[in-house]
């Protein structure tokens, strides 16, 4: 369980019931391990309660957001949140044994066995808690945070390339947390405060002196990072993305800000923008004199910067300058873009004191990344493509970098995901068909959203209708589109990159986009063997 205590953790069976049958030495030590419990007045100054039912000088066990997951002595933190609020779970919680409960607002009545603590925002309460009965583990560590619209994942990971030394580096991020000592699925990309300092304390205690997280703008807005002193924060760029929560852009680029300028409750020590993206501009503006300041780009002003840059089809040279040298750049990913998430872990390892000669030299050996254009080769005579792009940028990027090295025809099968911002579908069905010579569109998450009204947004984007066709089964989408695709071709199936599953309702159906692409051409090989 990640961020929690484990069921069978002895602090947890000292809050259990005591049983008759239990003997004398089991009665001592159980007492120990109680007396021994951290107690609520241990996490909580007065400056931050409002008001109090029950006593503070009250032992847990661990802290839970979850009502489903507690366990005897937990304190449980009733959040308010966008589809329900936590104050409805107060009574599962304590019934499944929670000592002490946080809320916004106490109850009328409270069960005397029970302490109540008022806070005014709970979840900047859960922050603060968590960080301190983690034992602060942002302090024994450098934790460098990646946010921006595109590239956080793929910078996450070089930064953590070139970082990995002789000593481990953690991260969390869209893929995977890497917690030290293992390895475990994503299931947000920027997870609860609870989880974040919690994971980082599980690297801490794994021997990780140096940490890498991407940092989403819910993560920033929702304050799961609250607190948290990062070593470094890295500004990738801003695009049109997640309008359906924060409205405007400005709105949407004010929450990325806040990593920078200390809105988040400390600034990081480092800070490093893409001086190429206006956004990246107008931060770099604004990020207080206090700070180091890196900067990165193709822009003549930056501090980290490419020239001279070849783009081909499996590789990409740049000649990398910064204050003290330069060094010509042979990379293994494909793409201008991806030249500016180069530049953007290079930037940040040098921000942080690494020498570039050292660490560029370890380049060649990195994998890339899961689903970000990562190529599928099963003999095929054409290039298959699998990435995670999913805004009219990222698109018109991934496209536009294959064009020109594509002899052949450009393919592309894509979806736009439901309950999400509705004005970018058409723009994203202008970006593909700006640059693909044909188009797929098919389901990427609908969830419960119904797909023909996500197909009715979408053609308000189409340009050329000759050009796009609308095939409802995604695994339907991507089997015609191999049956299209000749020798010098090249197919890019975008959207869902990494992921595993396809959201419907209630309801998630296994499906990646690298398995069925590989179990297509299986079956068609066969067919025409």
């Amino acid at each position: 369980m990640i961020g929690y205590l484990t069921q069978n953790y002895p602090l947890i069976h000292a809050f259990q019931s005591r049983t008759s049958s239990r003997t004398r030495q089991e009665t001592r030590i159980h007492n120990r391990i109680f007396k021994m419990a951290p107690k609520l007045s241990d996490y909580f100054p007065d400056d931050e309660i409002i008001a109090v039912r029950g006593s503070l000088d009250r032992p847990i066990s661990g802290l839970v957001m979850d009502s489903r997951r507690v366990v005897p002595g937990t304190l449980f933190f009733a959040l308010p949140g966008l589809r329900a609020d936590g104050a409805m779970f107060i009574d599962e919680a304590i019934a499944r044994g929670a000592v002490a409960v946080v809320t916004h607002k106490l109850p009328l009545s409270t069960p005397a066995k029970v302490t109540f603590i008022q806070v005014a925002d709970p979840r900047t309460t859960l922050a603060r808690v968590a960080q301190r009965y983690y034992g602060f583990p942002d302090r024994s560590m450098t934790v460098v945070g990646v946010t921006g619209t595109n590239g956080k994942t793929t910078v996450a990971h070089l930064i953590k390339h070139f970082l990995n030394g002789d000593q481990r580096v953690g991260l969390l991020g869209t893929i995977n947390y890497d917690l030290g000592g293992r390895s475990v699925p994503s299931f947000k990309t920027t997870p609860e405060s609870l989880d974040t300092y919690g994971m980082l304390a599980q690297m801490r205690d794994a021997g990780c002196r140096q940490a890498v997280m991407e940092v989403s703008s819910h993560g920033l807005d929702q304050k799961r990072v609250l607190g948290l002193q990062f070593g470094a924060a890295v500004f990738t760029n801003l695009t049109r993305d997640h309008l359906d929560y924060h409205q405007t852009l400005d709105a949407y680029f004010e929450v990325k800000s806040r990593l920078f300028t200390g809105a988040t409750g400390s600034q990081p020590k480092v800070a490093v923008v893409n001086l190429d993206d206006p956004y990246g501009e107008k931060l770099s503006a604004v990020i207080p004199t206090s700070l180091k300041k890196v900067t990165f780009g193709e822009n003549p002003q930056a501090m980290v910067r490419a020239e001279n840059i070849g783009l081909g089809f499996k590789n990409t040279t740049f000649k990398v300058i910064w204050p003290q040298g330069e060094l010509t750049v042979d990379s293994p990913l494909v793409g201008r873009y991806n030249v500016s998430n180069l530049l953007a872990a290079i930037a940040t390892a040098w921000g942080l004191g690494r020498d570039p000669v050292v660490f560029l030299a370890r380049l060649n050996a990195f994998k890339g990344v899961p689903g970000r254009m990562e190529r599928i080769e099963e003999g095929q005579p054409f290039n298959v493509l699998v990435d995670y792009a999913h805004t009219d940028d990222a698109l018109r990027n991934a496209l536009g970098m294959l064009r020109p090295i594509t002899p052949g025809r450009l393919f592309v099968v894509f979806g736009c995901g439901g309950n999400r911002d509705r004005s970018k579908r058409p723009l994203m069905v202008k970006a593909v068909q700006e640059f693909a010579d044909f188009a797929f569109a098919t389901a990427d998450n609908p969830r419960s959203e119904p797909l023909q009204q996500i197909f009715d947004d979408m053609k308000a984007g189409v340009t050329a209708p000759e050009k796009i066709t609308w095939v409802e089964d995604r695994r339907r989408a991507i089997s015609v589109a191999l049956d299209a695709a000749k020798a010098g071709d090249c197919l890019l199936i975008a959207g869902k990159g990494h992921e595993s599953y396809q959201e419907f309702t209630d309801t998630v159906i296994p499906f990646d986009d690298r398995q069925v692409v590989r179990e297509l051409i299986g079956v068609k090989t066969l067919k025409h063997g």
